[in-house]
């Protein structure tokens, strides 16, 4: 991973940016890590990631013993 002070990144934001397509960039302060940059389609896929298993958590948790027929909801809601 590729650490970058701050001081760098307000230099040539640009490349940093850049870089952070690949793989995430640590920022560091006084050479502690503050922040990470990734860039769009490592965060698209971290998000999609997140869903997925909240999704799945969602799913694991519910009890289908008291499942109802898709008809009788459609009919309880007017669809």
């Amino acid at each position: 991973m590729l650490n970058v002070s701050i001081s760098d990144l307000k230099t040539n934001p640009a490349s940093i940016i850049l870089q952070s397509a690949e793989y995430p960039v640590a920022i560091q302060k006084r050479s502690k890590t503050q922040a990470y940059l990734v860039g769009i389609d490592i965060f698209e896929k971290l998000v999609a990631q997140l869903e997925d298993d909240i999704d799945k958590k969602a799913i694991e948790q519910t009890d289908l013993s008291t499942a109802r027929s898709y008809e009788d909801v459609a009919r309880e809601l007017g669809l």
